[in-house]
């Protein structure tokens, strides 16, 4: 009873009956596109609160349990390489599922896997805990991904989607201040989980009530056909592939897709690395834990800028061609990583700015060729191409970890910064060949 529920609530809602008074099509769209997208956005940006709590408990939790940063890069590697392999699953499984639950329940789960974590003192105990909740993590990506693709149209994605890859940066700025504030109120580490898994379980009931499906189950047309944007046309054959033939016709074969996968290991390297190991690297140069945070804060904040002004470029200057966009973003990127390379010293204003700096730059690639692959596929595999795309990111999400714990220990911050360096320059010339590259139709052959 409880599988046969449980599968009842994540199938996707079928198509209603068509509005068809244009008026009341104008204004139910107008309501549903807000609802959906401040819906999504708090719930992605609660998925933040679980992500990174551990994060910023890395230095206690290293004096605390005594654990080696070797050690600590073992939870990141298992967490990252189990958030990649959910997050390819789950797009496949959410393209043919109800995001509103599939997200939600996502949600919860993750909450309840922090609170568990933070009981925990073990390395096996931790990294089960962290492990599961990789694996409910990547239930939160895909469905946004669907619905931004069915609720907003290639003409306009670029904002809408820059708008919300912010929450990407609010959930990250909050969460170095809520860790701080809740590792000072309890006097102890273990608060940092269990104060955001709480607040995220009660955001995941926040999704049920909010969160819908896609704009025919609300008797609305597709978003191409209400904005007389390029229609995609899709055969109700199409429509009904089998989930494995749409990863292989549409994502697989495509050399787009694999062009962008290799690009986003190495973004996600360096946009991981200096996340979770610039609040160690700080506190190892005279700040504080509280400062440290504050300072990796500004990392998030210059996301949230660097987000809005890429999906704002790729739109209205590249006119919806998402590859220049990347390529001048990363060169940023490298410049600012030498500056705070080569700039030692507590110096809070100066490191907050040029964290502001990088993550204006970073969060442009990670925003943009993350969503690439929806509009370089097909319609109907938005989850399943971007959660193909999402797992090599999380690859190099993984080598930020374990490896890099590794090389922080034998070639101390040196060998840090050479490798996140070398990793920055390599993904401008794998973002190259896709300067001018746009959407599907002009790439893949007619179906039949």
């Amino acid at each position: 009873m409880i599988n046969f529920s449980l599968t009842s609530l994540l199938k996707e809602t079928p198509a209603t009956q068509k509005i068809l008074d244009p008026k009341l099509i104008d204004k139910t769209y107008r309501y549903w596109r807000i609802r959906t997208m401040y819906s999504m956005y708090i719930g992605y940006a609660c998925f933040y609160f679980t992500r990174k709590s551990f994060t910023f408990v890395i230095p206690q939790m290293i004096q605390d349990l005594h654990f080696t940063k070797a050690q600590i890069g073992i939870l990141g590697s298992v967490f990252y390489i189990t958030y990649g392999v959910s997050k390819f699953i789950s797009g496949m499984l959410s393209d043919k599922s109800n995001p509103r639950y599939f997200m939600a329940i996502g949600l919860i789960l993750t909450g309840i896997a922090n609170i568990l974590f933070g009981f925990s003192s073990s390395i096996p105990c931790l990294t089960l805990f962290w492990l599961a909740n990789g694996f409910f993590q990547g239930w939160g990506w895909p469905p946004c991904a669907r619905l931004l693709t069915h609720w907003y149209s290639q003409s306009e994605r670029g904002v809408w989607w820059g708008i919300w890859n912010t929450s990407h940066n609010l959930g990250g700025a909050l969460i170095p201040i809520i860790v701080a504030s809740s590792v000072i109120f309890f006097a102890d580490w273990r608060a940092a989980m269990f104060v955001p898994g709480v607040i995220t379980i009660i955001s995941g009931f926040f999704l049920i009530n909010r969160l819908r499906g896609v704009p025919e189950s609300q008797g609305l047309p597709p978003i191409e056909e209400y904005k007389n944007d390029h229609i995609e046309k899709i055969s109700k054959k199409e429509q009904t592939l089998p989930i494995i033939k749409i990863f292989f016709d549409y994502v697989f074969k495509n050399k787009y897709i694999w062009l962008l996968a290799s690009s986003y290991v190495l973004v996600y390297v360096v946009r991981t690395a200096v996340n979770d190991w610039g609040s160690v690297y700080l506190t190892e140069h005279g700040y504080t834990l509280m400062r440290a945070n504050s300072c990796m804060s500004f990392f998030e904040i210059g996301g949230f800028v660097g987000s809005l002004v890429a999906g704002w470029c790729s739109d209205k200057i590249f006119c919806g061609m998402r590859g220049q966009t990347n390529v001048l973003f990363s060169l940023g990127v490298v410049l600012l990583l030498l500056l705070f390379w080569l700039i030692p010293g507590s110096h809070f204003l100066l490191h907050s700015s040029l964290m502001f700096g990088i993550g204006f730059f970073i969060f442009g690639p990670q925003m943009l060729v993350g969503m690439a692959p929806a509009e370089l596929s097909h319609r109907e595999a938005a989850g399943t191409s971007t959660g193909f795309v999402g797992l090599f990111g999380y690859i190099g999400a993984a080598i930020s970890g374990y490896p890099v714990g590794l090389i922080l220990q034998n070639f101390s911050w040196l060998g840090f910064f050479i490798v996140i360096s070398a990793c920055a320059v390599l993904s401008i010339l794998l973002l190259l060949p896709l300067w001018s590259a746009t959407g599907y139709k002009h790439l893949l052959p007619e179906t039949t």
